[in-house]
């Protein structure tokens, strides 16, 4: 019996496992992990393939890598369980429950759907046969990875994914599309993943030692970012949400950024443009917000430990491992300072991430049990800089990769499509502070 829905055909809906059984065992979660116990939907096009191959043969390459994959990812075909040595914290029970992956096709061409770089209500359909909207599930019986290939009219392609954000980081994501990729070419592992996390456990006794402002203490209804509670009953959330909004940047204006920029001896000799352009999103969205000026503005934004602690992480390490650097001042100073002042607070924020501050942060986070910051705040994410695109499938190169949805308080920096350089810069605001965050961006 066909199962349709908006316009969208499953084909078949699977769990795969292992290609051979894998050890029973219980996988500990670090504070980092635990802080995001949440779903992230995203997505991946391709061309027609340019090669003849059906989607019936296109599945299998599909079904097969994944199996493969799990001899590595075990975990990622466990289920969320309560600690067995500590009833207050998740970890994750590898039981070879499987993940869940659907086929499925539409008559509608890609460009029907509108620009794939946008996060629009019709895109979400690419994860239609995942989700159980409105439904109480059991975090013990949801599995940690789904996945929805779906066929296009056009013959374009859409691997999407709906994941426990504890698994993995978007470095981690990365290795594992690079694997995925190597494997449905008939290769071999690219990337061995190191999945242990004890290796960012708290210390004992925890030895808190710098102010964190990254981090919020948890309350009631902390559920934006994680559900670090051990009551595993997810429930879909339900945010009130404005118009996501699209801002581009070419190659051109992001020069002019950083010329304004460089001419203040304030700055370090190499400024990036992720650092010209996070300081300027900070100053635009907290002015356009009608922030109070007196009020602390919060910018976070994740920052690769694994070279930072001590010692470092090893090659692969499949976990996370991106922790929230923050640039923090008053409204009023984000209003008067020149941008080479804000700039530079960014650059501290990257700077301070030593050892023992990455340390010191996972032992707050063991007191606290906290989440990141809730009070006047919001997270940058750069996603244009994790090179998903780079991966070679055996049905064709990855085109274009994209998050599904930007939740309220996240701001998305991604990359624009092919040719076009630049970056786009996707957020959640009313249309009236879109436009005056769009008017302070661009001043020269």
């Amino acid at each position: 019996m066909k199962t349709i829905m908006d316009n969208m055909e499953l084909v078949e809906k699977i769990v795969i496992s292992t290609e051979t059984p894998t050890p029973n065992k219980r996988m500990f979660l670090s504070n980092i992990d635990l802080s995001l116990v949440v779903y992230q939907d995203s997505a991946s096009f391709f061309d027609p393939p340019s090669i003849k191959m059906s989607f019936s043969e296109i599945c299998n390459k599909l079904y097969c890598a994944l199996a493969q994959m799990l001899l590595h990812y075990d975990f990622m075909a466990g289920r969320l369980m309560p600690s067995l040595e500590d009833d207050d914290r998740l970890e994750i029970d590898c039981n070879g429950a499987g993940i869940v992956v659907a086929a499925a096709r539409t008559d509608e061409k890609l460009s029907e759907f509108g620009v794939i770089s946008l996060s629009n209500p019709k895109l979400r359909q690419l994860i239609g046969f995942l989700r159980e909207d409105g439904e109480e599930i059991d975090l013990k019986d949801k599995p940690l990875a789904s996945l929805q290939l779906t066929q296009f009219g056009c013959g374009s392609l859409a691997l999407a994914s709906h994941y426990n954000h504890c698994t993995l980081d978007g470095i981690a994501i990365r290795d594992f599309e690079v694997n995925l990729a190597a494997l449905t070419r008939g290769d071999n592992f690219i990337v061995i993943p190191y999945a242990d996390r004890t290796l960012l456990k708290a210390r004992s006794p925890p030895k808190i030692t710098h102010p964190h402002y990254e981090y919020s203490k948890t309350t009631d209804t902390d559920n934006l970012f994680t559900n670090r509670s051990t009551n595993i009953t997810a429930t879909r959330q339900s945010t009130a949400k404005n118009q996501v909004h699209v801002l581009h940047l070419s190659p051109h204006q992001i020069s002019s950024f950083k010329k304004k920029a460089m001419k203040s001896s304030n700055l370090n000799n190499i400024t990036t443009t992720f650092q010209v352009v996070a300081a300027r999103i900070w100053k635009a969205r907290s002015i356009a917000m009608k922030m109070p000026e007196e009020n602390t503005s919060t910018m976070l934004f994740p920052v690769d430990a694994r070279k930072r602690v001590v010692p470092e992480l090893p090659e692969g390490f499949a976990g996370n491992a991106l922790v929230p650097a923050f640039a923090r001042a008053s409204v009023r100073e984000l209003m008067e300072l020149e941008d080479a002042c804000i700039i530079r607070k960014v650059q501290e924020g990257i700077e301070r991430l030593d050892d023992e501050y990455v340390r010191s942060g996972i032992d707050w986070l063991e007191v606290n049990r906290g989440v990141p910051c809730r009070e006047d705040s919001f997270s940058l994410v750069a996603w244009w800089r994790l090179g998903l695109e780079e991966q070679e499938f055996a049905w064709g190169r990855l085109k274009f990769a994209t998050p599904l949805e930007v939740k309220p308080g996240l701001v998305m920096m991604l990359p624009r499509t092919e040719g076009e350089g630049g970056v786009s810069i996707c957020l959640d605001l009313p249309e009236d502070q879109m436009q005056e965050f769009c008017r302070i961006m661009m001043e020269v």
